[in-house]
């Protein structure tokens, strides 16, 4: 793959900004990471959340959910640990905050007006995303963790799995408001379909996560895989969708 593609922010299996770790002076992070460099005086409130949601994300990315600990992320922010439990309840929650805003950008949803396109891109972004940095190892560990804590699936799925979750359905919604997408489809289990396939081959790794398995998947689910699928066929009832994020 095209490694431009990948934000400069998230390295290549390594630390999110993709260089080596250095030395923190004042020994907070273990040598691990810098802080963030401040200026003089009080910073704006917005600006010290902002520091803390960038200072959680990298760590994350840096080291999981074993080395992600408020104390550690406060060092990293030049933030108090009052200052973190006043916008986070928990640990969990800080850390899909963190993720969330660190991949935010490379998961975003194009809006071409051709959906085939705009699903087939943002899915790529995401398979290579998860693939070819850190960020793939840190999100299979959280939602791992989330089985046994409920504290953090609870956290990933208001931070993370249903936000996403509605950016794609609102994407297809749209697409079934311009005739592109059947209307008696239900957009959740096109979620599904698409992401969840991802998903699978990313926790379940018997087979590559690739380019080429991204764009299949678009392509067979909007052009069909049985003869004659161009047939409009009854569609089965779906009492549930899964819970894959989209991206």
């Amino acid at each position: 793959m095209d490694t431009n593609d990948i934000p400069s922010h998230i390295g290549l299996h390594g630390n999110p900004d993709g260089r080596e770790p250095l030395d923190d002076e004042a020994g907070a992070t273990a040598g691990l990471l810098p802080p963030v460099r401040r200026g003089r005086g009080r910073r704006p409130t917005a600006q010290v959340r902002q520091d803390i949601l960038s200072a959680a994300g990298r760590l994350l990315l840096a080291e999981g959910m074993s080395g992600f600990t408020i104390e550690r992320v406060a060092a990293l922010a030049g933030a108090s640990k009052m200052s973190i439990y006043k916008w986070w309840p928990s640990r969990g929650a800080l850390a899909l905050d963190g993720y969330f805003t660190t991949v935010e950008s490379a998961l975003a949803f194009p809006d071409s007006g051709d959906i085939e396109a705009n699903l087939s891109t943002q899915l790529a972004a995401f398979v290579r995303l998860v693939r070819d940095t850190s960020a793939g190892r840190v999100i299979a560990e959280l939602i791992g963790q989330a089985q046994t804590d409920s504290a953090l699936a609870a956290a990933y799925s208001e931070k993370y799995s249903s936000p996403r979750r509605a950016l794609a359905v609102q994407a297809l919604e749209r697409a079934q408001a311009r005739g592109q997408i059947r209307t008696d489809i239900d957009p959740e289990v096109v979620v599904d379909q698409l992401w969840g396939a991802c998903y699978h081959r990313l926790l379940l790794p018997d087979q590559p996560l690739t380019d080429e398995f991204a764009q299949a998947l678009v392509h067979n689910l909007l052009h069909g895989v049985a003869v004659g699928s161009n047939r409009r066929a009854r569609r089965p009832s779906t009492p549930g969708a899964g819970a894959s994020a989209a991206g």
